[in-house]
């Protein structure tokens, strides 16, 4: 049977099978003072395949996402609240997944300026010139801020959905060699690249942070479809609902 007849998982299961893993982590992360060292290393491992799938979303999202500017607005400004409520709260200094996702985004869209300005025969001279300097000056940015600040997943976390979004040319006028390269078993094959570097930089030890692998199995059963579920701007209200709701048991129990 031809694997693209395998393929299910839509963008919005996708984003489920996403979430439902990283409330698994989390609840290994919130609960670890009342867990076993074998439980909490379980629900760890777990929810090592959600960064992966999450990270593949963000790209996918930037591939198909017309209202850039809105997108990341959202991104960061949600992402914004959650520092400053773990600030207020808790007294934490934590830059979030959603500011990881942030720089993702703005190196994901710098990339894609660069590919317009270098294979589009109409862009001006100044687009050509200014597109390598942008693009080399995000990721300088990202790679400085996350060298002095505890950002989470840190640079490499940052640069994987980049991975997954580097043949990338949905809308962009590529050659048609270029335009073959744009294929989910690529984009997953580079993400993989970027993941090996994650791993190899990851705050946990290589035999939980290679888990993280595994996801790459549920990602070559993606559709490429969006699903008619609407699940747009799941990820922003689910991911500090959840923390706020397992935060709140916590101090409960």
């Amino acid at each position: 049977m031809p694997i693209r007849k395998l393929r299910f998982i839509n963008a919005d299961l996708l984003k489920l099978i996403a979430a439902a893993l990283m409330l698994v982590d989390h609840i290994g992360y919130v609960f670890a003072p009342r867990l076993s060292a074998d439980a909490w290393r379980t629900l760890r491992i777990i929810g090592r395949l959600s960064m992966p799938l999450f990270a593949f979303a963000i790209a996918e999202g930037c591939r198909y996402t017309r209202n850039k500017s809105l997108h990341f607005i959202m991104l960061f400004g949600l992402g914004v609240c959650c520092f400053l409520v773990y600030l207020l709260a808790l007294g934490q200094v934590y830059y979030n997944i959603l500011i990881t996702f942030s720089f993702s985004v703005l190196s994901i869209y710098a990339l894609q300026f660069l590919k317009r300005s270098l294979l589009d025969k109409q862009s001006k001279a100044w687009q050509r010139l200014c597109a390598p300097a942008l693009f080399i000056g995000v990721i300088a940015f990202t790679y400085v801020f996350c060298y002095f600040n505890a950002v989470d997943y840190g640079f490499w976390g940052c640069m994987l959905p980049v991975f997954a979004a580097l043949f990338d040319f949905h809308r962009i006028p590529a050659p048609a060699l270029l335009r073959k390269t744009d294929c989910l078993p690529i984009r997953i094959l580079t993400m993989a690249i970027g993941l090996l570097f994650l791993t190899l930089h990851n705050p946990f030890s290589i035999k939980i942070a290679a888990w993280a692998f595994c996801s790459i199995p549920i990602l070559l059963l993606y559709s490429g479809k969006k699903g008619n579920w609407h699940l747009k701007y799941f990820f922003y209200i689910f991911y500090p609902a959840h923390l706020v709701i397992l935060q709140g048991i916590f101090w409960l129990l």
